[in-house]
């Protein structure tokens, strides 16, 4: 197989995955699949890419927690204020 793509490689070092599965795929000319696993076994090889995924995946779960209990604080300010009336 070629080479992989260098501009592939340097988003993934950003941390972007889904931008690198976009380019794998209109570089190589492959599914979505193709081109997810593609990455994901580069990825894979490669111990401190594989360190900085789990790196933003530990950060996008800190956000999706924190918007998860602001979301719950206003609904439940919300249920306050309208269950008191």
């Amino acid at each position: 197989m070629t080479e992989f793509p260098p501009t592939a490689v340097e988003v993934l070092r950003r941390g972007n995955k889904i931008e690198a599965i976009k380019i794998v795929r209109v570089e190589r000319n492959l599914g979505l699949k193709e081109a997810k696993d593609c990455v994901e076994d580069y990825v894979r090889r490669d111990p401190s890419l594989k360190r900085k995924m789990e790196e933003v995946q530990a950060e996008a779960r800190k956000g999706f927690v924190f918007w998860l209990v602001v979301l719950l604080a206003l609904g439940a300010a919300v249920y306050y204020f309208l269950a008191g009336k």
